[in-house]
């Protein structure tokens, strides 16, 4: 399993209009062939702070998702809103405790 992890920040009046967004795209992202799991995750002490994990099958999936139209649509209108750079990480799962 592969997870890929995005930090987004946002102008505080674009969070609403992100999330608006998010959740209008949510189950596409989701149903898109080799997505396992689809989290977001909002920081508790600067709520312009978001979290994004995916988990993917493989690389190849996440990147057969980048070069998608839906990828394409969704990342177009969400880097307008963000007051900083987003930061991505390409992370391999080690272990999970429930």
């Amino acid at each position: 399993m592969f997870v890929r992890i995005v930090k987004l920040r946002f102008h505080e009046e674009n969070i609403a209009p992100f999330l608006e967004n998010f959740h209008e795209v949510k189950e596409q992202i989701r149903g898109f062939e080799g997505n396992l799991l689809l989290e977001l995750y909002q920081d508790k002490n600067d709520n312009r702070t978001f979290f994004t994990y995916s988990y993917w099958e493989t690389e190849s999936d996440l990147e057969a998702y980048r070069n998608s139209e839906l990828f394409k649509g969704v990342w177009s209108y969400t880097k307008t809103l963000f007051s900083d750079k987003p930061e991505a990480w390409s992370v391999d799962k080690v272990a999970t405790l429930q």
